[in-house]
């Protein structure tokens, strides 16, 4: 009998914490795949970059994601069931509160050992990929990322560049249009436009091995808007020095860092790191905890009416880790101490929920054995 029930409530609770889980993550992803999608379409990122980096950085959403699906999930799975009084039926059949919290530890417990190896080990390798496909990213020039018929920004806005057409490798183009304004000091405001039939790239040229855009049957234009006279210059062939980034290498963030990097280290902003990792899955058994009370709610009250204060709760118990870290970052909190204060305040708080509703029982039962 016990482990139907054990079978049953892990169900009803994994059930809904997946559901809400896949649900928080594709609102999250979305936001994030249109922003990329976005910056691919004005050519500041590469389309074929897209997927990797999305699938990448999922760990690192499901690390946030995970704690927040498993304490809703507790809370509407068994507020349904109180709402529907199959909890007053266990009750009667000899369940006990503290055999519910059992039975509800233990798929728990398998949800922290997936956020403790998502946090410690998956997580920070995905946000290293990430940071490498960034930087190969910024060791492009513009014409590796130029998208075929569309104008596009570089610099900042300072150079627009249009290619009617490319080569599938992208070092030919045709109907080129550069416009490139001018930085310095002396003539600010002014601008060199470039148009030509055809473009081609070729790469280490000269002493200096960089890259060229050397442009064939077009003419140049030096002018000031708005400021007569214009220069023309009419050229069969033109070289256009490519400004090549340095393919800077991933310093990495203390969240890219392997956690065996962290322990070793003496730095603040990397045992703030390691506490933060060390936070997410310590976190479970406090939500637990704190999730029982909450979903307990009367049949005539609904399964949603603590729901609100719950997230609320949850809320502020993140934001007091995540404000506790960047403490420890700057020097204002002791490493020391760090974060378990508040780990144990949260705990106090479950406590005192969990034991409420029994102690208020008790108190009732002793007050009319006294009457």
């Amino acid at each position: 009998m016990p482990l139907i029930i054990y079978r049953y409530l892990s169900r009803q609770m994994l059930q809904v914490m997946l559901a809400i889980t896949a649900v928080v993550l594709l609102i999250i992803m979305s936001g994030r795949f249109a922003n990329y999608v976005a910056q691919a379409a004005t050519g500041t990122l590469k389309a074929e970059f897209l997927f990797a980096i999305m699938g990448y950085r999922i760990p690192e959403f499901l690390v946030m994601i995970l704690p927040l699906g498993l304490f809703l999930g507790i809370i509407l799975a068994y507020g349904r069931l109180y709402v529907d009084n199959e909890m007053t039926v266990l009750s009667a059949c000899g369940l006990s509160r503290n055999q519910l919290l059992a039975m509800t530890l233990l798929p728990s417990l398998m949800v922290m050992v997936v956020v403790g190896v998502l946090s410690l080990w998956i997580a920070p390798a995905g946000v290293m990929k990430v940071g490498q496909i960034f930087d190969q990213q910024d060791s492009l020039t513009e014409f590796d990322t130029l998208v075929p018929g569309r104008f596009q920004n570089i610099g900042k806005g300072q150079r627009v560049t249009y290619a009617e057409s490319l080569s599938e490798d992208k070092q030919q183009m045709n109907q080129v249009f550069i416009a490139n304004r001018n930085t310095d000091s002396n003539n600010v405001g002014a601008m060199t436009i470039l148009v030509s039939e055809s473009g081609k790239l070729e790469e280490n040229v000269g002493q200096d091995g960089r890259r060229y855009l050397l442009l064939k049957d077009g003419y140049r234009y030096d002018l000031t808007p708005g400021i007569l006279p214009i220069r023309e210059t009419l050229f069969s062939s033109y070289g256009f020095r490519m400004e090549q980034k340095s393919a800077a290498k991933w310093s990495g963030k203390e969240q890219a860092l392997p956690t065996a990097q962290l322990i070793n280290s003496d730095k603040l902003a990397y045992r703030a790191e390691l506490q933060w990792r060390l936070s997410l899955p310590l976190l479970i058994p406090v939500i637990v905890l704190l999730a029982l009370p909450l979903a307990q709610v009367n049949p005539r009250q609904g399964r949603y009416v603590k729901l609100l204060p719950g997230i609320l709760l949850y809320l502020f118990y993140l934001s007091l880790l995540m404000s506790g870290r960047g403490a420890i970052e700057d020097g204002r909190l002791p490493v020391n101490i760090g974060l378990w204060p508040i780990h144990g305040l949260f705990l106090l708080i479950a406590l005192m929920l969990y034991f409420f509703e029994p102690g208020k029982l008790w108190l009732s039962r002793r007050r009319a054995r006294h009457a």
